[in-house]
């Protein structure tokens, strides 16, 4: 019979509960994973009531209205706020994407946040990427061509209609993280997004 072992701080246990402290009757539930590496306690997943009543459409206005008036010391990557820079790539109800794209009305049920799948888990919801940008690194993401032109290289329509669907990979990492052969394989596959971003290069002029 086949005896698995998992590591000490795989399990992720019941954490703190923050009740409603605003009186609002429109409160939803979010429960958010933690992790601190400073420490040697098990991942756990605490537990948030939220006034939607004052809270943005989105999943990261949920989480920043949490760091900013419940728990600060939550911890998450975010920058743009637009869908442009992928910082707040994340999982969310069971689904990879962007927090600040993704509307909290889609989600039924409690929102259940976790990190991306895969990566190492670096502090609660930030993920370490740094092998996917070596990865990224190593299919040289730089145009390469053999004209050699004192001035601007024309390209043309048709060309140019060649990179679209490739372009605009913000690099997030969301569909990487859900491929399973990536998850088995990471330190030799490359995954979608670093593949989709070397044939972009390649077939760009």
């Amino acid at each position: 019979m086949v005896q698995l072992n998992l590591p000490a701080n795989s399990k992720v246990e019941k954490g703190q509960y923050y009740k409603d402290k605003t009186g609002s009757k429109n409160i939803r539930k979010v429960n958010v994973y933690r992790w601190d590496p400073s420490t040697n306690e098990n991942p756990r997943l605490d537990t948030y009531e939220v006034d939607m009543d004052n809270c943005s459409s989105k999943v990261l206005d949920v989480l920043n209205k949490i760091k900013n008036e419940i728990d600060p010391s939550i911890a998450y990557r975010r920058s743009c706020a637009h869908g442009v820079c992928g910082s707040c790539a994340m999982n969310m109800n069971g689904k990879n994407g962007l927090a600040c794209t993704k509307s909290h009305s889609e989600l039924n049920g409690d929102i259940d946040i976790y990190p991306l799948p895969h990566l190492k888990v670096l502090k609660d919801l930030i993920g370490d990427l740094s092998t996917l940008y070596k990865q990224y690194e190593s299919v040289e993401p730089w145009l390469k061509t053999s004209k050699v032109n004192d001035k601007e290289n024309i390209q043309s329509k048709d060309d140019r209609a060649k990179l679209d669907g490739l372009y605009e990979c913000i690099m997030c990492a969301c569909c990487s993280t859900s491929c399973p052969s990536y998850w088995w394989n990471g330190e030799k596959y490359l995954g979608p997004a670093v593949l989709l971003q070397a044939y972009r290069w390649i077939i760009d002029s």
